[in-house]
């Protein structure tokens, strides 16, 4: 018999708490110019773009969103997370929302090319979105859980919301892709669009994995599904 250190741990909702509350205020400190990181003469001088302020909300929203499901929505196993990858993850998600939050709150920040229009039909696209992730999480809850492992078959419920699950596995997955695209072009920012390829990348590989679990674990499991993306991937 061998043991091996793992060296320190953290469970999964400290995990989840402490990747959210940091792009939470780093955005803010970038919004209300707390940080001296622009030109001097600009340090104190907001963008007249009410998109900019807008982001502001979306981008806060989405993570306090994320925070109070991480609280009292998502059942999590007993496994842990060795410290080192924690900081990684915390790394990925802080760097990327300093990134992102010093091009938005630029004094000097660009509005999107078709203004209003682009920016209002992305906001809608966007709560729609984050509606719909709120949906399937909670749905998700009211399945029996044995760790990792679902104990039945999700289905769409009378929320439309869920209705999603007629066509892929993981419609968590799918919405939070939508948001973070919407988001994209909201702000039509380069940073942002990054962060959502990257995370596109990564949630396809976890949803194909869960897909392929659940063909695994239940012979009945509906054809028609895909992992991610309706009738494509």
């Amino acid at each position: 018999m061998f043991f091996h250190d793992l060296g320190p741990q953290l469970g999964w909702t400290m995990v989840f708490l402490a990747e959210c509350i940091g792009p939470l205020f780093i955005y803010l400190f970038f919004f209300l110019h707390l940080l001296n990181v622009y030109e001097q003469i600009d340090d104190y001088t907001s963008s007249p773009c009410s998109v900019v302020t807008l982001a502001c909300v979306c981008h806060c929203f989405h993570y306090f969103r994320r925070l109070l499901e991480t609280i009292f929505i998502h059942r999590f196993s007993d496994g842990t997370l060795p410290l080192q990858t924690i900081m990684r993850n915390c790394l990925y998600y802080w760097g990327f929302s300093a990134w992102l939050a010093y091009y938005i709150n630029h004094p000097l920040y660009t509005p999107p090319s078709y203004g209003n229009l682009q920016v209002y039909s992305s906001l809608v696209v966007f709560m729609l979105c984050e509606a719909g992730n709120f949906s399937i999480h909670l749905a998700l809850n009211n399945l029996g859980c044995n760790g990792l492992r679902p104990k039945r078959i999700p289905y769409p419920t009378r929320n439309p919301f869920t209705w999603l699950f007629f066509f892929v596995s993981c419609p968590n997955y799918t919405y939070e892709v939508g948001t973070w695209l919407s988001f994209s072009i909201m702000t039509q920012c380069v940073p942002v669009a990054l962060f959502t390829l990257l995370g596109f990348v990564q949630m396809t590989i976890w949803a194909r994995g869960k897909h392929k679990m659940y063909i695994r674990e239940f012979t009945d499991y509906p054809e028609l599904r895909s992992a991610i993306i309706p009738l494509f991937l």
